[in-house]
């Protein structure tokens, strides 16, 4: 397993002038939806891997080109420590259901997002409403998968994002993955970032720290 050379990680907000996205790093609010407290310290940046940001990118101005959209990037790299932070909230403690198989929640280290290479987006309108997607980002229910029966309009909603990914990523020549049980996830698939070890706070410069 290679260790993720730290120049490969990219701040999205500094593309926030160049292309019709927006960063709105939820765990660094502590009206998350999800865990109802603040996990990252407050001037948290969302950071990606640079081949996901350049896809995130080409998604955002492709969707907002054709529909007038905004993509709202709402987490990327989450470290082992952060990780490890959201599964000691109330929250976790009064859903434990959420840590059985097959898991809600990964263990610290597991999955993409502790390599940088896991994406979380949404949409919001040229009036800055949030585009319809079924449930709210980070709603751990049936709603969320993709394949949960929508109305029409809302599974359009999703193949908008869908799509714009999808396709970015094979005009890059690269990989993408939608996670199946998230609308919003979007990842390099696992024989990609399993290659690389998982990031930790302290691998990180102070100023790239997530804690």
């Amino acid at each position: 397993m290679a260790r993720l050379d730290i120049k490969m990680l990219t701040p999205m907000d500094a593309f926030e002038t160049m292309h019709p996205l927006k960063v709105e790093l939820a765990y660094a609010r502590e009206d998350n939806h999800l865990f109802g407290e603040r996990i990252y310290r407050e001037d948290a940046r969302l950071w990606l891997h640079k081949d996901l940001a350049e896809i995130v990118c080409r998604a955002a101005q492709d969707i907002h080109d054709q529909y007038g959209w905004t993509c709202i990037l709402y987490d990327g790299l989450r470290t082992i420590d952060a990780q490890a932070r959201m599964l000691e909230t109330q929250r976790v403690r009064d859903n434990p259901h959420w840590l059985e198989e097959p898991r809600l929640l990964s263990p610290p280290g597991a999955g993409a997002h502790p390599r940088g290479m896991a994406i979380d987006i949404g949409l919001e309108d040229a009036d800055g409403a949030l585009i319809d997607m079924g449930c709210p980002f980070d709603d751990l229910t049936e709603k969320a998968h993709r394949d949960y029966p929508h109305a029409t309009e809302i599974l359009n909603n999703r193949a908008v994002l869908c799509d714009a990914m999808v396709k970015a990523a094979g005009d890059l020549g690269c990989a993408i993955l939608p996670l199946q049980q998230e609308w919003w996830d979007f990842r390099f698939p696992p024989d990609i970032y399993e290659g690389f070890e998982p990031i930790s706070d302290s691998d990180l410069p102070a100023d790239m720290r997530l804690l």
